[in-house]
């Protein structure tokens, strides 16, 4: 059942780093959005069944979970929620299967409240967007292949290091590193 806040269209927010929401949140209300708060991935479900938002913001890594699965409930309950992917952790693979599942775009971290209202509101790509000529290190190129063997296996540290045959907590360490700047 759907509840009822406001007038203002409804978007939630799903983070699990506290301090981002409380300063995102009081930007996003001053460009009248009504802002719903999640720190986890049940919270996030259980507020999108509750009030089917327009909008939503998420993170990709919510504590140990993936916002991937927020993105996908949010569209299989209405398919006109405009979802946004955020991420200090962006690789290739993340992008792809976000915008696969029904995200609008994808942002890096750090961003701000006029970058994600200008992303919520874009219907078509960007024909003008920045193109590197420079090709990614063989260590970012390791890395996103890692996000890839990760996103295959739907999270599954044991069955990806399987597949790629490495020790497991080995793959752990990779994974835990922030991606290597360009």
């Amino acid at each position: 059942m759907t509840a009822e806040l406001s007038d203002q269209p409804i978007l939630l927010l799903v983070d699990d780093d506290k301090t981002f929401c409380k300063v995102l949140k009081g930007s996003l209300e001053r460009r009248d959005f009504e802002v719903l708060v999640a720190h986890n991935l049940e919270k996030g479900m259980a507020l999108a069944e509750q009030y089917l938002p327009e909008y939503a913001v998420i993170d990709l890594r919510i504590g140990h979970d993936s916002g991937l699965e927020l993105v996908k409930k949010l569209i299989s309950l209405d398919t006109n929620t405009a979802c946004v992917m955020l991420t200090g952790f962006a690789s290739i693979a993340t992008a792809v299967e976000a915008i696969k599942l029904g995200a609008i775009h994808y942002l890096t971290k750090p961003t701000n409240a006029d970058e994600i209202v200008k992303a919520l509101s874009k219907n078509e790509g960007d024909v003008d967007v920045y193109i590197n000529k420079n090709p990614p290190s063989a260590k970012r190129m390791e890395w996103e292949y890692l996000q890839k063997a990760l996103l295959h296996h739907e999270g599954n540290v044991t069955a990806a290091a399987k597949e790629l045959n490495m020790h497991r907590r080995t793959l752990q360490r990779k994974l835990e590193k922030r991606p290597v700047k360009e």
